[in-house]
C-alpha cells in the first residue's frame, strides 16, 4: 500500500507539473487594449534570427529568372521551441544595404535659365555593405517583445535582392507582395538566392502589418495598392506618395527641402547598391532610358511616367486599415503626401485614421497609437481602436507624445475665409477679408540670391509682393488646405513662382519654433495655368490666371501675430536658379487668398476687431 501510495503522489506531482508547465507557455499578453512586453520574448540572444529569399513574379535584372528578394527573420525561440504563431511587422526598404557615399556631382545643377537642360550630372557606384543574416535591426526591440515577429526586405535592386531600382516602379510594390505572399503561404522562399531549398513561414499567422519612414514608409503604401490578402494594417510614417510631387510642384521642377538638384534619376544612382554585375543592365534600361526620356525637367509636366509613381492612381485594390503619419513642416516629403491618400482611404471606407505634429521630417505616432493598431488588426483584439479619433494633432507647444483628438482632419468646424490684397505690396500691403476695388498692379524682380527668409523679414523689397492682415486680437486656428488664384504676367516666356504663407513679426531668434515664421507653403510654374500635363510658353506682358493649392496645415496662429501672404519668383532652396531680372507682375484685383479657418467668417470678423 505504501508503495502504491507513493506512486500515486509522484504520479500526481508530475501531473501538477506538467498542468503548471503547460500553463506558462509564453503567449502574447493584452492590457487596455495594447500588446505588453512579455519577459520570455524579451531576451536578444535567445531569438532565432535567419535569412532567405522570397521569389516575385517579375524579371527586372534582365537574367531571365524571377527576381528574388532577399528577407530575414528575428522571432521569439518560442515559435519553435512551442509552436507558437505570430503576427508579423513587416519594414522594406532601399537603404538597408548602404548608400552613396560621394555624391559630388550627383545632383543636377540648378543654375540655368528656365527652359534650358542643364548640364550633364556624374553618377557613382554604391558600395554594398552589411553581412548575413541580419539586414536591419529596426523595429525589432519595440515588437519582438510584444509578441510580433520582425521581418525585414532589401528592395529590388538593393542589398543581396534580385532586381533594378525603379524609384515607385511597378516592381517595387510587387516585391512586398511577395513577401507577404510567402507569409500567408501563398509564394516560395529559398534559403539561398540561387537554389531549390525551400523555406516556409510555419511560425506566421498570416496577419501581417507594414511600417517605415520617408521610402520606408512609402513601400508600406506601395504593398498596400496591390489589395494582397494578410496584410491587414499600414502605419506609413512621412511617406512618398507621388514621385511626381515630390519632385515637381504644378508643373514646376522643385526640389525637395534640402537636396537642391535632386530628381529621380539622383535617388536612382543614391540606392543602387545591388548586385555589381547587373547594374550596367539597370542603368541602361531604368535610368538612362525610362527615366532619362521621361522626367523631363524642362516642361516639369506631369506625364504618364510621373503617373505610374503616383500610388494614388492605384488605391482602388486597397483594403489594408490605415493610420498615417506626417509633420505639417516636413519640406523634405512634403505634408500633401499623406493628406491625398488618406482623403481616397476615407472615401473607399478604408478604415484610417490621421497623425500630425509639427514637427520636420519623420516622426512616428506615439507608440500607444501603433500599438492599438496593430493589436486589433493582426492579433484581432477587440480594443476599440476602430471607434477612436479620426484625427490626432499635435498643439504647437505640445509634446509629440501628446496629440490632441479631433473628430476629423481637416476641422470639420473649418470653412474658407477669402483674403483680398491692397496695394504697397513692395513695402506691406493689406490682406483682408473684404474687397476694395482698383487697387491696380504690383511687379516684383526674380533675385534668387535673396533667401524667403529674408524677404520675408525686409521691410521692403523690390524682389517680393507682401501683403498681411491686421494684427490678430484672438488666435485664429488654419486648418486644411489654403489655395491662391492668381492674375499673372511675366516678362519672359518661363518663370517660377513661389507662395509663402508667414507669420510676423518674423521670429529670427536661434531658438524659434518651427512654428512661428512659416505657415505653409506652395509653388507653381504659370506656363501650366491651364493644367499639370500641358504647359505653353507665356507671352510677355500677358495675364494668366492660375489657381494651385499650397500645403495643407493645421496651425493655431496667435493673437498679436499678423498673418502675411508673400509672393515671389524663385526659392533658392527649392527651385531652379534662373539669372536675376525676370519681372512678375501681379493683378491685385483678380488675385485672392483662400484660407481654410475654424469658425470661419464670424472668427476672422473676431480677431480683425
Amino acid at each position: 500500500m505504501k508503495t502504491s501510495f507513493k506512486y500515486l503522489l509522484t504520479f500526481l506531482f508530475l501531473l501538477s507539473a506538467s498542468i503548471s508547465f503547460s500553463q506558462e507557455k509564453a503567449i502574447p499578453v493584452f492590457e487596455n487594449g495594447e500588446a505588453q512586453i512579455v519577459p520570455e520574448f524579451s531576451e536578444p540572444k535567445a531569438w532565432i534570427r535567419h535569412d532567405l529569399w522570397v521569389e516575385t513574379e517579375f524579371d527586372t535584372d534582365g537574367d531571365n529568372k524571377l527576381d528574388r528578394m532577399h528577407v530575414s527573420v528575428t522571432r521569439p525561440p518560442q515559435t519553435d521551441s512551442e509552436n507558437l504563431k505570430l503576427p508579423v511587422i513587416y519594414v522594406t526598404s532601399p537603404y538597408f544595404a548602404g548608400v552613396a557615399e560621394n555624391v559630388d556631382g550627383l545632383f543636377w545643377d540648378v543654375k540655368h535659365e528656365l527652359g534650358e537642360a542643364a548640364k550633364e550630372r556624374t553618377h557613382v557606384e554604391v558600395k554594398r555593405r552589411g553581412v548575413r543574416p541580419v539586414i536591419s535591426n529596426s523595429h525589432i526591440l519595440k515588437w519582438v517583445p510584444r509578441g510580433y515577429i520582425v521581418v525585414h526586405s532589401s528592395s529590388p535592386g538593393t542589398g543581396l535582392s534580385d532586381g533594378s531600382p525603379t524609384v515607385g516602379g511597378d516592381n517595387e510594390s510587387l516585391a512586398p507582395k511577395a513577401v507577404v505572399d510567402w507569409l500567408c503561404g501563398r509564394a516560395k522562399g529559398y534559403t539561398e538566392r540561387e537554389g531549390n531549398e525551400e523555406v516556409k513561414a510555419y511560425w506566421s499567422t498570416g496577419k501581417v502589418g507594414m511600417t517605415g519612414t520617408s521610402y520606408n514608409g512609402t513601400l508600406p503604401l506601395a504593398a498596400a495598392t496591390t489589395g494582397v490578402e494578410g496584410l491587414e494594417a499600414i502605419i506609413p510614417i512621412a511617406p512618398n506618395t507621388s514621385y511626381y510631387h515630390y519632385y515637381r510642384s504644378n508643373g514646376l521642377v522643385r526640389s525637395p527641402g534640402g537636396y537642391l538638384g535632386e530628381d529621380i534619376d539622383v535617388l536612382y544612382d543614391f540606392i543602387h547598391s545591388g548586385d555589381e554585375s547587373k547594374r550596367a543592365y539597370s542603368n541602361r534600361v531604368v535610368r538612362d532610358t525610362e527615366m532619362k526620356n521621361s522626367l523631363d525637367r524642362i516642361t516639369g509636366d506631369y506625364n504618364d511616367f510621373w503617373a505610374g509613381r503616383d500610388y494614388l492612381n492605384d488605391m482602388e485594390p486597397m483594403k489594408a486599415a490605415l493610420l498615417m503619419a506626417h509633420g505639417f513642416n516636413d519640406w523634405n516629403v512634403m505634408p500633401e503626401h499623406s493628406y491625398r491618400i488618406y482623403e481616397a482611404a476615407k472615401k473607399q471606407g478604408i478604415p484610417s485614421q490621421i497623425y500630425y505634429h509639427q514637427n520636420g521630417h519623420g516622426g512616428p505616432p506615439p507608440i500607444t497609437m501603433m500599438n492599438r493598431w496593430f493589436t486589433h488588426y493582426l492579433h484581432g483584439i477587440d480594443n476599440g481602436v476602430e471607434n477612436d479619433a479620426k484625427a490626432w494633432i499635435v498643439r504647437e507647444n505640445d509634446s509629440p507624445q501628446e496629440p490632441t483628438a479631433y473628430k476629423e482632419y481637416p476641422n470639420p468646424d473649418a470653412s474658407p475665409v477669402t483674403f483680398h490684397l491692397q496695394k504697397e505690396g513692395l513695402k506691406t500691403g493689406v490682406l483682408i477679408n473684404e474687397k476694395s476695388k482698383k487697387q491696380g498692379k504690383e511687379t516684383l524682380v526674380d533675385d534668387h540670391n535673396i533667401s524667403g527668409e529674408g524677404l520675408a523679414q525686409a521691410e521692403s523689397s523690390k524682389n517680393r509682393l507682401l501683403y498681411v492682415t491686421p494684427t490678430l486680437s484672438e488666435d485664429v486656428h488654419i486648418s486644411g488646405l489654403a489655395n491662391i488664384t492668381v492674375n499673372i504676367a511675366s516678362s519672359k516666356p518661363a518663370a517660377n513662382l513661389s507662395v509663402w504663407l508667414v507669420s510676423l513679426p518674423w521670429n529670427g531668434e536661434k531658438d524659434a519654433k518651427i512654428t512661428d515664421n512659416i505657415i505653409t507653403r506652395g509653388w507653381a510654374d504659370p506656363q501650366n495655368y491651364k493644367s499639370l500635363t500641358e504647359s505653353e510658353p507665356l507671352k510677355p506682358g500677358k495675364f494668366y490666371s492660375m489657381t494651385f493649392d499650397l500645403q495643407p496645415d493645421d496651425q493655431i496662429i496667435p493673437k498679436g501675430q499678423q498673418i502675411g501672404l508673400m509672393i515671389f519668383s524663385s526659392d533658392n532652396q527649392y527651385t531652379i536658379l534662373p539669372k536675376p531680372g525676370t519681372e512678375l507682375t501681379i493683378d491685385l484685383d483678380k488675385t485672392s487668398l483662400s484660407l481654410p479657418i475654424v469658425g470661419g467668417e464670424k472668427a476672422i470678423e473676431k480677431a480683425f476687431k
